[in-house]
């Protein structure tokens, strides 16, 4: 790029990848922050708030086309204050631009470009321009801005308005009807997206969103529900076999482009990969599918090896491009496997679905869309044999792959994204019991511990370089409760449930709202026009949903009566939009659907209690909650007066009604089956 020898601007200071990659654009870039927005109050210039992340194609095109044009540059540094935001770093400001220009288009995405007033409020928005659209725009834009600049302020006031006021939900009547045929329509509302021959929800592109499937597997799980179950495992079977997953390395892609989970679109974030090996393990309890286990393994493994930090971090993404082609590091042509494996070339071609001219633009993608017993039959292969050839193949594909260059590494840091990985690798260690894994969740949360709190007892949002930064958001927090909150029930170590209340109470403190039981999503900030609330459940699931199981959890475990009737008064908000919210209200549902079944605490006292937890952490628990200890500690009453000397006790209680203690994993298993 010519412009890397002769540009450097503000952005040469940040540490967030994707902001790296502008610090040499002609534009002159401001982050986000006091002296971009000084800047244009002082010159009485519109904003260009320019949104992307550094996993983003589209973002990469524009720059290359616009933002590295000589020209345009000019024009923009001469119109504008221009200011270029992470929304990773930022989903604040993320989350109020794109506010506008979905009010304003209809429809938003990435790269997103808002224009805004000196004070920040927006005016004109979109997302991909190209570069002889964008040049007229940002003329046209400065003209209008000239010679009407009242006409702007009145759209600034009124656009302003309806950002406020899109997200924000009251608290509703006291005594909320929660019912069990409210419950099952919502399921059959969602039922209505099934894609019942490729899994996922609806066609081409499709993405994973765990969220919803997380809630099916318990609606079929708790009700026995074949459907359900079946949806959710075909589902699985599609996406673990498919392309959106990558055969050699494991890891999944962020979604497929078409409707067979084939063509990934080839960039790998943290979050689903968190979010899909939490789910693999829930659905290994109940099935014992060795696709599934062998999915968990292979995904934990990627994990560890591209996206782990020296001090036990995790990073955020790796790009879908290397050498400015997408998928370049993935993909193999039928010349590179036969000169791999001479003899077996025909074999791994057949099992990884590979043909001559290629099963995507002249190149291969790896699938495996039939079961190993099916091939293993065909070449008269015994099952163990198949996998051990199957095993042996990734080792070579793998080793050669990293030969090559690789995909742009998104190496930042950020709380939420980590807090999500904690709880996989929670996940995994029940499901699987490798205390390896629990070893790297308790590795990850003593990082976020040291390096990511504030002097005021709250979090920062990002890590990079040895450096803490940006206030954290509501969604830092809430997963970050929540896997304080997964750590405590799996070790019993009394500091996660310490570290998730001081969290919680710090939420309440500054993240609460005058009239709503919800939370807002940031703090209280001099930059931002509006603060918003985040509600409906999306790739994540949204920040409210998950405070508001953090409530029930954390309100049960203390017998904090106040946290418990909070969560459900957030239910209760949001209920007139989960009918006909489908999948993007998943955890409200799941929500629901705790609320409507007996909820359970188990208590494990005595030298077992470790070893009777992780027995009993191999089983898909619904709606139970664990406590317990070595040593009789009563920090909290459900441990009072039940630990007894030489013995090793396991009390299940059920709507705060207890049973006889029993000394077996077996006998507590066989209470929580009963429960009614």
């Amino acid at each position: 790029m010519n412009s890397t020898a002769k540009h450097t601007n503000a952005l040469i200071h940040e540490t967030s990848p994707y902001l790296l990659q502008h610090a040499h654009n002609p534009v002159n870039w401001y982050a986000w922050g006091t002296d971009g927005l000084q800047k244009a109050r002082a010159e009485n210039k519109l904003l260009l708030v320019s949104i992307g992340y550094s996993a983003c194609h589209w973002c990469h095109v524009m720059e290359r086309e616009s933002f590295e044009n000589e020209e345009i540059a000019a024009l923009m540094n001469e119109f504008f204050v221009c200011i270029k935001v992470d929304r990773e770093e930022h989903p604040d400001v993320d989350q109020v631009y794109m506010t506008a220009v979905h009010l304003m288009r209809g429809q938003g995405g990435w790269p997103l470009n808002c224009f805004a007033m000196p004070d920040g409020r927006p005016v004109f928005g979109g997302t991909y321009f190209p570069p002889a659209q964008w040049k007229q725009t940002i003329k046209t834009l400065h003209q209008s801005f000239k010679e009407s600049p009242r006409k702007f302020e009145e759209y600034a006031l009124q656009l302003l308005q309806g950002i406020a006021q899109s997200d924000i939900v009251e608290k509703q009547d006291d005594n909320p009807d929660f019912n069990l045929t409210n419950l099952h329509k919502i399921y059959e509302k969602m039922a209505m997206t099934f894609d019942h021959k490729e899994g996922g929800f609806g066609g081409a592109p499709k993405f994973p969103l765990p969220v919803g499937l997380d809630f099916l597997l318990a609606y079929g799980h708790v009700f026995g529900h074949q459907e359900a179950l079946d949806f959710t495992f075909l589902t699985l079977d599609k996406i673990a076999r498919g392309g959106i997953y990558d055969q050699i390395g494991g890891g999944f892609a962020r979604y497929s482009v078409d409707n067979h989970w084939l063509v990934p679109h080839f960039e790998k974030m943290l979050y689903d990969n968190a979010q899909l090996i939490s789910l693999y393990s829930k659905a290994y309890k109940i099935t014992q599918n060795k696709l599934y286990r062998k999915t968990i393994a292979q995904s934990i493994d990627f994990i560890t090896r591209e996206l782990t930090s020296p001090e036990g971090a995790f990073y955020c993404a790796l790009d879908a491009d290397s050498e400015n082609v997408e998928g370049k590091y993935y993909v193999w042509t039928a010349r590179e496997i036969k000169a791999l494996f001479d003899v077996d070339a025909s074999m791994v071609m057949d099992v990884l679905q590979m043909t001559e001219h290629g099963n995507w633009e002249n190149v291969n993608i790896a699938h495996c869309s039939e079961p190993v017993e099916d091939w293993a039959e065909r070449y008269g292969l015994l099952v163990e044999a198949a996998e051990a050839k199957m095993q042996s193949w990734i080792e070579v594909l793998l080793a050669e792959r990293e030969k090559r260059v690789r995909p742009g590494l998104d190496d930042k840091i950020l709380t939420a994204w980590n807090a999500l990985m904690i709880s996989a690798f929670v996940d995994a260690w029940g499901t699987l019991g490798n205390d390896k894994y629990l070893a790297a969740a308790e590795k990850n949360a003593a990082f976020i511990r040291e390096n990511m709190k504030t002097s005021k007892g709250g979090l920062f949002r990002t890590y990079k370089n040895k450096k803490a930064k940006i206030k954290a958001f509501l969604d830092d927090y809430a997963l970050t409760i929540s896997a304080y909150v997964s750590l405590y029930q799996a070790t019993f170590n009394k500091k996660y449930l310490e570290q998730a209340i001081s969290l919680l109470d710090y939420c309440q403190r500054n993240f609460n709202h005058e009239s709503s039981p919800m939370f807002y999503y940031s703090e209280a900030s001099a930059e931002l026009v509006a603060r918003k609330m985040e509600i409906s459940d999306n790739v994540i699931p949204a920040a409210n949903s998950v405070m508001a199981h953090n409530l029930l959890n954390l309100g049960n475990l203390t017998n904090n009566q106040e946290w418990v009737l909070q969560s459900y008064a957030m239910l209760n908000a949001v209920q007139p939009q989960l009918l006909n919210g489908r999948v993007y209200y998943s955890n409200w549902d799941l929500l629901l659907l705790r609320k409507l079944q007996p909820r359970s605490e188990v208590v494990v006292l005595g030298q077992k209690a470790p070893e009777f937890n992780k027995e009993l952490q191999k089983h898909l628990l619904f709606n139970v909650l664990m406590a317990g200890n070595t040593t009789g500690d009563a920090y909290i009453s459900l441990l009072e007066n039940r630990y007894q000397p030489d013995k090793t006790l396991i009390y299940v209680c059920t709507n705060h009604s207890c049973r006889l203690p029993v000394d077996s994993v077996d006998m507590a298993l066989e209470l929580l089956r009963a429960k009614a």
